[in-house]
């Protein structure tokens, strides 16, 4: 239960000691929860999933997957759940359409239903072509073209894991073959290990993945922590005077790329020691500038960007391409915000890599606006830390970390 009301305007924050000592634990992993929740459905449902996050993405899929008789399926905001959905419901016999916000329908799903109609799918567009809202007509297998799609690599990886999923439930499994270079890897290699743990086999070798059909395999599961969520505290741990803070649920050998975040932040000040509960955080020296490539790991990049510009560090950050369709722009997102604190974030190659300028960077009670973006409020909220500031639309944070303000009140923020 929440401490305070979420739905204001704002939240005007400091921290007064700049002290950060306490245990936390994080939400479960979104990323993981919605995977397996997928997988369970086409089991028939019959696995004991345990630990599954409270993130509104998350607690969305259940509810939609919990009315499977509902003829319309609105996903809000989700984008991972109208992909992973799209795919499951294209192939489960019953007709549907899939819709969601204002934002959810300028984001594109093209890509995934061109690949969908090619493995028997019928889909239309009830609106703009290319995006939702889509009608999904049950599966027609005699309309199949082929059971091998190619699909460039650097899309998003959930169009992706949308067609490993339902891989092994199609008449002849399916071939899938990037396209050039492969982002978010890590992500592709987490669905296929959740498969595998639900008794489904696979064969990756260069760029092509095979799945032959099969059937899953009822199992327990247990989500760990999610890795985008700690990403927040190595922020807290990094901007604070003194800290000490322990992360419960993460394991060192984790299915999620985000994991990196260790690897990231040992140069920008935090140091990192596994527990048998999970992590501990404390500070030490900076190393120097950042270079790093987020092709695999891009929610990571906001917060990484916000304290490169808080401790005074440049960072040259590529790999950002994916980040302009979002939830809301982030590049700009992120350039504007930064520049009411006196740093900016300037580009270098169109859409891929920018470098972030700490310039005159100062907490002095600007109001950072969050485009209805999760990932904003929280990687700007650390800042308290430095001096007072306001986070507009403070509820957005129930995307993926509802008791995120919770948290943080528990250490030390005011609100």
């Amino acid at each position: 239960m929440q401490a305070f009301d979420t739905n204001v305007e704002a939240f005007h924050i400091t921290h007064t000691s700049g002290i950060v000592n306490h245990t936390i634990t994080p939400p479960a992993s979104k990323s993981e929860s919605n995977r397996v929740l997928v997988i369970d459905a086409l089991t028939g449902r019959k696995s004991q999933l345990d630990n599954l996050s409270n993130a509104r993405d998350t607690q969305t899929m259940i509810r939609l997957l919990d009315s499977d008789s509902n003829p319309v399926w609105d996903v809000l905001d989700a984008g991972t759940t109208m992909r992973f959905l799209t795919a499951f419901s294209a192939f489960n016999g019953k007709p549907r359409e899939m819709t969601g916000t204002p934002r959810m329908k300028e984001r594109p799903i093209k890509l995934l239903v061109d690949a969908l109609r090619d493995l028997g799918a019928v889909i239309e567009y009830k609106e703009k072509e290319g995006y939702p809202p889509i009608l999904i007509h049950p599966f027609k297998p005699e309309l199949a073209k082929t059971d091998y799609i190619k699909i460039k690599g650097d899309v998003s990886s959930q169009y992706i894991t949308a067609l490993l999923m339902i891989a092994p439930v199609l008449p002849k499994g399916l071939t899938i073959e990037l396209l050039g270079h492969v982002g978010s890897k890590p992500y592709i290699e987490m669905t296929l290990r959740l498969m595998e743990h639900f008794g489904v086999t696979s064969e990756w070798k260069d760029n092509i993945i095979k799945i032959t059909h099969q059937t899953y395999k009822p199992a327990q599961y247990k989500v760990e922590s999610d890795w985008s969520g700690s990403s927040y505290w190595f922020s807290v741990a990094a901007l604070a005077k003194e800290a000490n803070i322990e992360l419960k649920g993460y394991v060192k050998e984790s299915l999620q790329g985000d994991h990196v975040i260790v690897d990231i932040m040992d140069q920008l000040g935090v140091k990192t020691e596994f527990t048998v509960d999970g992590l501990k955080l404390t500070k030490q020296p900076v190393k120097g500038n950042l270079v790093w490539d987020f092709t695999d790991c891009p929610d990571l990049a906001q917060t990484v960007a916000v304290i490169l510009a808080a401790i005074g560090v440049e960072g040259t950050l590529s790999g950002l391409q994916s980040l302009r369709i979002k939830e809301t722009d982030r590049i700009a997102a992120i350039q504007n915000e930064l520049r009411k604190f006196g740093a900016d974030m300037i580009e270098i190659e169109k859409d891929v890599t920018y470098k972030v300028i700490p310039g005159t960077f100062k907490v002095d009670g600007q109001s950072v606006h969050t485009y209805e973006d999760h990932r904003m409020a929280m990687a700007f909220a650390p800042l308290a830390l430095l001096g007072k500031v306001t986070i507009e639309e403070p509820s957005v944070v129930n995307k993926s970390y509802p008791l995120y303000w919770e948290d943080l009140k528990k250490v030390g923020f005011n609100f």
